[in-house]
């Protein structure tokens, strides 16, 4: 995994973007990025600005909640976005996660902390409240060297 590394703070929904927009551009098929944050911390905006910087059309993004996995057709690659919130731990292994890293496209999963079987090379990105409406997102490219 390439990207930008580090921390990152963000006042408002379009800058959480623009921090996934930056790790966006970074990535390829096959790379997993792993969503950590409280509810309304700012996943599915991140998602939406990595879905930018694949060449996908942000305004596409939704919480995938319901649907559990949404696929969002980039220029040169597709974005995979799950969210495991509702799950349950058999579910969770029921969907089939390790087939769709396998795969050629990125992989977004909002809730990992859910997800026992995650692989080691992946970018966890961490979003916390900062007060004030900010946001700290810490971004932590497992595979960088």
């Amino acid at each position: 995994m390439t990207g930008p590394s580090g921390v990152f703070e963000t006042a408002t929904e379009q800058e959480t973007s623009t921090a996934g927009e930056g790790l966006g551009r970074n990535l390829g098929p096959g790379d997993v990025v792993l969503l950590y944050g409280d509810l309304g911390a700012g996943k599915t905006a991140f998602v939406r600005g990595l879905a930018r910087g694949v060449g996908a059309n942000p305004d596409d993004v939704s919480s995938p909640t319901f649907t559990i996995v949404q696929e969002y057709a980039g220029t040169s690659l597709t974005l995979y976005h799950v969210d495991l919130y509702r799950l349950e731990p058999a579910e969770i292994d029921d969907l089939g996660l390790e087939d769709l890293v396998a795969g050629d496209g990125v992989v977004a999963i909002e809730w990992a902390e859910r997800w026992s079987g995650r692989p080691d090379d992946v970018t966890e990105v961490r979003i916390e409240d900062a007060g004030d409406d900010r946001r700290r997102i810490r971004i932590d490219g497992m595979g960088d060297s």
